[in-house]
Formats: structure tokens, C-alpha cells, sequence
């Protein structure tokens, strides 16, 4: 049976895109990575994340990224543009489709026709789940620190794009950027 672990990454940013990660692991792959150390992303550092990362790429099945633009969040809302950069992930696993899908959280993805179950800290109890979560996280962060150069004085590479004080400062005295979700930011704005 073909399982695929689907998690996000930045639901909760002021700005840029929502990430998704996808994978499908075999046993054996599971077993190597559990040895390594592989778990929930948020318990990781920033340096071992990115240590995993090339033993996922090399030990998965399949796996693939998606993401939804912030003007997608604007216009469709958060969980819709959340379930497209999921769905978009999945999509790019190839052929065969999985078999049953594994997302992160209590929220079923209403886009996939197939079968799947939600598991509420998933990324600690799947390691499809903790793959596709370390690998959204990592191309998220390494974009965000792209566009820091882009928009500097926004601290997008140490925030990552989340209402830290420092984001918040910046966005009331530069304005927000094209890639603000401006949904995000009217509590901010009509302070």
C-alpha cells in the first residue's frame, strides 16, 4: 500500500506563500530515517532539519512540494489555500497516486477524492508526516531568506514571515510588499 504523509508549513505567516510537503516512504526508508533521529520539525534545529534533508530526498519513495500564493490566502482564506498547496503536493508525487493519504491535523483535505485520515500531531506519530513537514519547512525558510534580499528591513530571515514585533514594525513603517497577505495584516494596519 502506497501511504503519503502531507503537512504545512507557514498557515500562520503574514506573509508569503502556504507550503506543503509530500512523501512516501518505504519500511526500510522509515526505519533509516527513525535511526537518524527524523520527528516533528518544530522540535528540530534549523541545522539538523537541514542535515535531514538530503536523507529524506535520498530515502524517499516519492516526494514533492506545493504551495499557495498569499494572494490565493487573501482570496480563498487560509484553510482553502492551505488544502491547494497540499492537494498541488500530492499531484506531484506521480504515478501511482498513493493508496491513502496521512495529513497533518484534525482538518480532512476536502480536495482529495481518495482515502485518508487526519491525525492531530501527526508529525510525531508518522514519519511520512515529519518527512513532508522538515522538507516544507526548509524550501519555505530557504525562500523566505531569498526574499529578505528582495524586501530588505522586513527580517524575513530571522522571522520567516510571522507576526514577530520586529515584522510588525517594519510593515507599519515600509508599508506592506506585494506578497503580504493583506487579510492577515488588517488588525495591524488599523492600529
Amino acid at each position: 500500500m502506497r501511504i503519503a504523509g502531507v503537512d504545512e508549513v507557514g498557515r500562520g505567516c503574514w506573509f508569503g506563500p502556504v507550503f506543503a510537503g509530500a512523501v512516501v516512504l518505504s519500511d526500510a526508508a522509515r526505519e533509516t530515517l527513525s535511526a537518524a533521529g527524523l520527528t516533528d520539525s518544530k522540535a528540530l534545529s534549523a541545522k539538523r532539519r537541514s542535515q535531514l534533508v538530503p536523507l529524506i530526498l535520498e530515502q524517499a519513495e516519492s516526494w514533492a512540494l506545493g504551495q499557495a500564493s498569499a494572494q490565493e490566502v487573501d482570496g480563498l482564506g487560509i484553510r482553502s489555500a492551505t488544502e491547494r498547496a497540499m492537494l498541488r503536493a500530492l499531484q506531484r508525487l506521480g504515478s501511482p497516486a498513493p493508496d491513502h493519504v496521512l495529513v497533518d491535523g484534525n482538518l480532512p483535505l476536502r480536495l482529495w477524492s481518495g482515502s485518508q485520515e487526519t491525525v492531530v500531531r501527526g508529525d510525531s506519530a508518522h514519519l511520512e508526516i515529519a518527512a513532508a513537514s522538515v522538507l516544507a519547512k526548509q524550501a519555505r525558510d530557504a525562500l523566505l531568506v531569498r526574499l529578505a534580499q528582495r524586501y530588505p528591513g522586513y527580517g524575513f530571515e530571522r522571522h520567516a514571515g510571522y507576526g514577530t514585533a520586529q515584522h510588525r514594525a517594519a510593515v507599519l513603517s515600509l508599508g506592506p510588499t506585494q506578497l503580504h497577505r493583506r487579510s492577515f495584516l488588517r488588525k495591524v494596519l488599523a492600529a
